[in-house]
């Protein structure tokens, strides 16, 4: 088969979980005696006359084509098809593939790039690796006020009163706004600025369930990574005919770890490991970003005593200014601790290593995460999972069995964790150790695309 992985960014300028995941997947359907190609946008100041790049990466032929660094409202809303994005409708039309496999909903690559993969013959594949379950969460987190796990039902005076909270409104006003009729906020969203977004808020949800009943009337298979996120797309009118379920995996082809002797999870004796001091190590791998909660973990470790046997490390890449900003707030709060330290970002091939050097991983998530990944990691070489009872995590970890979940936000629970764990290491880490479940592979995950591919 001819097949198309379209994601919203990709390497080399991009290297978050789902490009990692759709490089692996391709590389195992590849394997497999597939064509696989890769598309996904890039931004222009002048998409229109901007010519696509195409290039290889790890071996498989990429696309890439031209949409604007500053689209309008009508772009960015998904009310109208972005400019340049006319150039990847081109593309696929010549290229006439099977299969056009969906893992991003963004400028660019909404409804419109789905209809034309439809056009093309091709089957539609949609995999949702964000909190927005496609079109239902315009948040993007699926926490109602940014405080609660949502019900996942997607409502016009719910949700938008929930955005405008999260870009700054108090629930109070923002609760008013947000009850105004979507047929008014269609005509308030007119008006210039912020002004005419927070009035037409209610319409805009209004007009995301339109989008998510059109993602479902065009794709022949939604793929959800979660129980969670399978059954609350349902609870939106989604058929369940049209719904699969795919959780994540690594990418690793094996392991290399002083915990696990070959394969992954080898058993109880393989994991054994003993701790060379009896200071915890915690880590924090991943992105500085808000929604992963990594102020959540700062906070909780200056609530500790100094002379707590435990020290933490956070790392991961920083990017974006916004990126370096928290990552600054954070050192703010941490002061002068010394057992608190940074470091770079990791490469994928060391990721490995870096986490079987960890006594215990945290991952204290504020979305709906479909993992994340980085959690399956820790587990394939024997690092239990301190994290948040949302998304994926609920699902990977057992509470007080191989790891811990706290409610998310509840940085005192996260620290009575970090203190349990610090003076009692023998019932908590060593114990949990020899309970973590088996890793998933990305072998196994290319296995279901296939079947879903050829049904």
């Amino acid at each position: 088969m001819k097949i198309i992985q379209a994601v919203g960014w990709y390497f080399p300028e991009s290297i978050g979980g789902s490009e990692i995941y759709v490089a692996g997947l391709s590389q195992r359907l590849k394997s497999a005696g597939h064509e696989v190609l890769i598309a996904a946008p890039f931004t222009s100041d002048d998409p229109v006359n901007a010519h696509e790049k195409v290039y290889e990466h790890d071996g498989v032929p990429v696309f890439r084509y031209p949409i604007p660094a500053a689209p309008t409202r009508e772009e960015a809303h998904g009310r109208a098809i972005v400019r340049g994005a006319e150039t990847f409708h081109r593309w696929l039309f010549d290229q006439r593939p099977d299969v056009v496999h969906f893992h991003s909903f963004v400028t660019g690559l909404g409804i419109a790039e789905l209809k034309a993969a439809k056009a093309a013959n091709a089957r539609v594949i949609v995999t949702s690796h964000t909190s927005g379950l496609g079109y239902i969460c315009q948040r993007g987190s699926m926490m109602q006020w940014g405080e609660t796990l949502c019900d996942g039902v997607c409502q016009p005076a719910k949700c938008a009163a929930c955005e405008l909270q999260h870009r700054g409104l108090s629930k109070s006003a923002a609760t008013m706004i947000g009850n105004i009729p979507s047929e008014i906020g269609g005509i308030a969203r007119n008006l210039p600025g912020k002004f005419g977004t927070a009035l037409g808020m209610s319409n805009q949800i209004a007009r995301n369930q339109t989008m998510q009943r059109e993602l479902l009337e065009t794709a022949d298979k939604f793929v959800l990574l979660t129980e969670w996120a399978l059954n609350a797309v349902a609870a939106n009118g989604a058929p369940r005919e049209k719904l699969a379920l795919n959780r994540l995996g690594l990418s690793w082809k094996s392991v290399s770890s002083p915990r696990v002797s070959k394969g992954f999870n080898s058993g109880a004796e393989a994991l054994a490991y003993a701790r060379a001091t009896d200071t915890i190590k915690v880590g924090y791998l991943g992105r500085f970003e808000a929604i992963k909660g990594v102020m959540d973990l700062a906070r909780a470790v200056v609530s500790l005593p100094v002379d707590l046997p435990l020290t933490v490390e956070f790392r991961g890449p920083v990017k974006s200014s916004v990126e370096q900003s928290l990552v600054n707030e954070i050192k703010t709060l941490i002061g002068n601790r010394a057992s608190v330290s940074f470091a770079p970002a990791v490469s994928a091939e060391d990721v490995p290593a870096v986490l079987a050097r960890y006594d215990v991983l945290c991952c204290p998530s504020l979305c709906l995460e479909g993992g994340p990944t980085v959690a399956i990691e820790a587990h394939a070489v024997g690092t239990p999972v301190i994290g948040t009872a949302i998304g994926g995590l609920a699902e990977l970890v057992t509470d007080g069995v191989n790891g811990r979940l706290v409610k998310p936000g509840d940085w005192r629970a996260l620290a009575e964790v970090l203190a349990e764990v610090a003076t009692n290491p023998g019932e908590t880490i060593d114990r949990w150790r020899t309970k973590l479940p088996a890793a998933r592979t990305m072998d196994e995950i290319a296995a279901d695309y296939q079947e879903l591919y050829q049904l």
